[in-house]
């Protein structure tokens, strides 16, 4: 288990004496946390969603390949797989998406999908994740970029007490290979606060354990509180706002090691081998399904990161459709399908937003690997559940799936629409550390005709 690293100031002693007791017993969350009051939810209408889960289809996903095939086109277009009908009429996918197919009565996909960032995955992702443009070629995350949507949800809409309010798993995902991490996924200017709690040891391995998130042994419940309120007494009369800022580490701490709610979340084994087997024995869906129990168990948003770097997993460079057919398409059928069904199942699909997004599609033409490259122009995502429409399409693109012919949207539009449906304006105004005004997505709209 891996977390944020905050920016400390130097301690004074009676700082080194509370940080020091809590030290004594084990506990590392109160460095590692924040609680920081909010400011309150944004104004506007009801929310229709309690929870998002982002799968983030890091890399590239072919949208040619998946959902917006073109069967009828050259060769060199249409590549080599063949489309199924699905639940939704009129509406085909990929022949390996068979499980994913039987559920698109209940999603919308966005057909046309563009953005004018430049194709670097950097800039793609950061775009994709807070509808920003950053306008560069690469870069890793800055404590400048805007924050990402689980950071503002933890902000504007602060969890119940014991509840982590927002996860990214299961890796920090690196613009390549031992590269920076990418832009997109923390807190940025509102602060080390709002960063996500990592999770990046793998739910698939049977020694899956999250450190920090249990008591040492030996500890009573009974024994932490009581510590707790010692430690609360050294600072009575006090008017430190660092000191204060502690205090809301050690709460929120003190709320997640007494919560037997948000340990059991992670207690991967105590799910039904055949629901296990069914999200598939691996990293990915092993993660949709741990991305299911936070949810259950109060956390507002959980973003999965499908690659350890960009480079790694939907970035198809070379033998696109033979790493489609052999890994990616049905591990990704299998997580996204039980994941689907579940919510619908335990009655909270209407609550819990699912978005399948990604940086940007890939070329219509197959280039001389077998692959296809990066391609901005058009694209496709997937949205389910949280007040979207259920079986609609949104968008088309022409014949050769190289650019929207109706409905063009942008990656901020999606963001907005998001926020709208977790009930956050995206005009809300937040502030950096010079108290300098923000907008959450100043230049997008919300896409109405995708809710419901």
């Amino acid at each position: 288990m891996k977390f944020p690293q905050q920016a400390l100031t130097p301690l004074t002693r009676r700082e080194l004496l509370r940080v020091g007791g809590i030290g004594a017993i084990g506990l590392s969350l109160p460095q590692l946390l924040a609680a920081q009051s909010s400011a309150g939810r944004a104004e506007g209408d009801q929310p229709k969603a309690d929870a998002c889960i982002v799968l983030f289809l890091n890399g590239g996903p072919s949208h040619l390949d998946m959902w917006d095939m073109k069967p009828s086109g050259p060769v060199e277009i249409r590549g080599e797989f063949n489309p199924i009908s699905t639940s939704l009429t009129g509406v085909n996918v990929c022949e390996h998406l068979p499980r994913l197919s039987k559920q698109m009565h209940r999603v919308t996909l966005v057909r046309s999908m563009n953005h004018s960032v430049n194709n670097s995955h950097a800039a793609a992702v950061y775009a994709a994740l807070t509808g920003h443009d950053r306008g560069e070629q690469g870069g890793g995350a800055k404590p400048t970029d805007h924050p990402s949507p689980g950071a503002v949800l933890s902000k504007l809409r602060p969890t119940r007490a014991g509840a982590l309010p927002y996860v990214t798993l299961p890796y920090k995902t690196k613009e390549g290979a031992g590269g920076p991490l990418q832009p997109g996924f923390l807190a940025g200017f509102i602060g080390a606060t709002y960063d996500p709690f990592w999770v990046v040891n793998d739910p698939n391995s049977p020694n899956f354990r999250v450190r920090n998130l249990s008591l040492p042994a030996g500890v009573a419940v009974e024994r932490m509180l009581a510590r707790g309120g010692l430690l609360s007494s050294l600072d009575r009369g006090l008017d430190d706002r660092r000191l204060a800022a502690q205090d809301n580490f050690q709460r929120q701490a003190f709320d997640l090691l007494t919560s037997n709610n948000a340990q059991r979340a992670f207690q991967l084994e105590n799910e039904p081998a055949k629901v296990r087997d069914r999200y598939g024995r691996n990293i990915y869906g092993q993660s949709v399904l741990l991305a299911r129990r936070l949810i259950e168990a109060g956390t507002r948003v959980v973003t999965m990161s499908w690659a350890p770097d960009a480079n790694a997993t939907w970035d198809t460079h070379g033998q696109n459709f033979q790493k489609l057919k052999t890994s990616l398409l049905p591990q990704f059928d299998a997580a996204c399908s039980s994941l689907i069904e579940d919510l619908a199942e335990r009655g909270r699909l209407d609550r819990t937003l699912i978005a399948v997004l990604g940086d940007f599609g890939r070329t219509p033409k197959i280039n001389n690997n077998a692959g296809r490259d990066h391609w901005n122009a058009c694209y496709s995502i997937m949205l389910v559940g949280g007040g979207i429409k259920a079986g609609f399409v949104y968008g088309a693109s022409d014949r050769m799936g190289s650019l929207p012919t109706a409905s063009p949207v942008s990656p901020g539009d999606i963001v907005a629409t998001i926020y709208r449906l977790l009930g956050v304006d995206h005009h809300h105004l937040l502030y950096d550390s010079l108290d300098r005004p923000h907008t959450v997505v100043p230049k997008a709209n919300v896409v109405k005709d995708l809710i419901a």
